[in-house]
This record gives structure tokens, sequence and C-alpha cells, in this order.
């Protein structure tokens, strides 16, 4: 796609748009430094005067310039002539991406990147659905069996912008290469009942990644939690962790008081973090909070990602680094079993 001065993202639905635009992103970028390459227009008040500006302007310190348009849709005919007119006569070291949206793209705006561009669809009509599905699971990162595609197919029926979320939490969950079958699907498929957090975070820290992500879908569903509030109760967690990740930390009482349990209140949940922070250990931890950290930015539009399956990925990644974790290190083990 370098060689077109624009390439149109186009489609009905926002996430397969969003998967789409993404890859159209990560090709053109290729190993330079995002930042300096991509100029990316997200805001409601977008001016396309400004658009076309950036558009011709050279690039600096990048033999390219990216700029990125989306939700083209939201504009008026009369509203898209500065980017007709910057068309006209594009720069050869910009490439102009046009992401679709809600609404009909100005048909001027289309015929102006066919002429000059590319265009990519994300369109599956009924006739092409089976085969896009087959395909998307065949370049997957895990490998289905016969009986688990056709559980796949079953399952989203017409929502195939589902699929894209789901191969990434299975990957996530049971690494990349991994050969599943339809058993191996269930726990990603399905709603029930709240659960309380602990529930939860235990189900995690032991690395039941089954478990974890049904109670996921109990406090998103019946729980009627907001997907922040479900981070929060994550970040809450590890920050307890954190807090007794350390040497001189090594009998439930010392670890009461470093999580400000008062005096008289029951010490169990410190009991219990300590068992986890010893699973995890610290490089664990740390791996924990990175995980967060970006689940948090995911969650505040980072992606194209739905919320909940921003939270599905982070939950199977955090399950499958517990379980490889182990117990954490031979040396703290053995201080935390001896009480030394």
């Amino acid at each position: 796609m370098n060689e077109f001065p624009v390439v149109l993202v186009d489609g009905d639905d926002p996430t397969l748009v969003s998967e789409a635009l993404a890859k159209v992103l990560d090709d053109l970028v290729g190993p330079a430094e995002r930042g300096l390459v991509v100029e990316d227009y997200r805001d409601e008040g977008v001016d396309l005067a400004a658009v076309a500006d950036s558009c011709a302007t050279p690039p600096f310190l990048t033999e390219r310039r990216v700029v990125v348009l989306r939700e083209a849709g939201r504009f008026l005919t009369e509203e898209v002539a500065p980017l007709l007119a910057y068309l006209e006569d594009p720069l050869p070291t910009t490439v102009l991406v046009i992401g679709a949206g809600e609404g009909a793209i100005a048909p001027k705006l289309v015929a102006a990147v066919k002429a000059k561009g590319h265009v990519v669809s994300t369109k599956v009509s009924q006739r092409e659905l089976a085969d896009w599905v087959r395909s998307r699971l065949r370049a997957a990162p895990v490998k289905l069996d016969a009986e688990a595609e056709k559980a796949v197919r079953d399952h989203f029926g017409e929502d195939v912008s589902r699929l894209g979320s789901l191969l990434e939490v299975l990957a996530a969950a049971y690494g990349e290469g991994a050969h599943l079958g339809a058993a191996d699907l269930k726990p990603y498929l399905g709603e029930a009942g709240s659960v309380a957090p602990w529930d939860f975070t235990d189900a995690i820290d032991t690395g039941r990644t089954e478990d974890a992500l049904a109670y996921l879908h109990r406090l998103l569903g019946a729980g009627d939690r907001h997907p922040l509030q479900v981070l929060a109760v994550l970040h809450r967690h590890v920050q307890g962790l954190l807090r007794i990740d350390d040497p001189s930390i090594r009998t439930e009482a010392q670890a009461a008081e470093a999580m400000g349990i008062a005096k008289g209140r029951s010490t169990y949940p410190a009991k219990k973090a300590l068992a986890a922070a010893q699973r995890w250990g610290s490089a664990g931890i740390a791996d924990a909070i990175g995980l967060l950290a970006q689940a948090d930015i995911d969650l505040k539009g980072a992606t194209g990602l739905p919320a909940e399956a921003v939270l599905e990925v982070l939950v199977a990644r955090l399950c499958f680094r517990a379980r490889a974790r182990g117990g954490g290190s031979a040396e703290r083990r053995g201080a935390l079993s001896s009480g030394r």
C-alpha cells in the first residue's frame, strides 16, 4: 500500500474497520517510529482543512508521513472539499488513511480515493461469511480442529466482529500455535450470575483461566459492573501484592500491617495475599502491573476492541503468567515456608 497516496478502510462494523485500519497502519509504518510518522485525527471537531494541510506537509526525520482520518462518514460532501482539492495533486511522501464510521462517506471522496488510491473493504456478505471465517481461522495464532471451527461459526453466526477478540483471548490463554478443540472454547462463551471479587482474583492468582473468564463475564453481566470497575478490582488486588513483595515481610501479621488492615480485623486476606505474592514473585507482579497499565490505556480508546474483549485478553494473559511463574523464587518460597 506504500505506493498509494490515499487508502480508504471501508465497512459497516466498527470493530472490523478498526482492526483493518490498524493493520494498514502497521504495514505503512513498518519498523519506523510511529510517533514521528503518524498524525492521527480522532477528535469530533476536526477541521478537514487542517487535515489537508497536514497531508501537504513534507515528512520530518522520516521518509513518509501517514495522516489518519477516522469516522469519515460523519462529514458532509461540502465539508470534504479540502481533501478533494488535496487529492487532485497529492504529495508523494504522504499517505492519507481514511477510516469509515457511522454514516455513508461522501460519494465524491470515495470516487477520489478509487481514482488515486486503494480501498480496503471489511464488508462481509452472507455468501462470503463461511469463507471469511474459515480464512481468519486458518491465519489465526491458534489452530482449531473441525469441531471447534463449527462451534465458532454456530456460536457467532453473522456477528463476525467478535471473532478477532476471541482468537486473541485464545492465544493469550493457551499460547500461540496451540491446537484447540471445541471443549477448549467453552470458557470463553456465555454468561452467568455475579460472583464475589475475591473469587475472581483467586482464580487469576492460581492460573485458572476458565474460572477467571467465567467470573469476569458474571461480574460484567449479572453483576452489572462497568469494565473500569472490574479493572479497579484488579488494580487493588495487584497493589496489595506489591505492598507485601518485600523480603522482610514473612508472616501473616506483617503482611496485614503492610496492607493497612486494622488491628482486630481478620488477617485472612493478608494470608491469601502473602501466598499469592509467593506464587507470582517480584517479576510476575511487575508483569501484572504492566498488563494492567496497558489494559487501562486500551479501555480508554487506544484499541478498537470492545471493553469486554480488552478485559478478556487481560485476564487470560494474567492467568497464563500466573501458571508460568509456578510459585515465585525458590529463595522466597523457602523463607515463607520456614517463617524466617
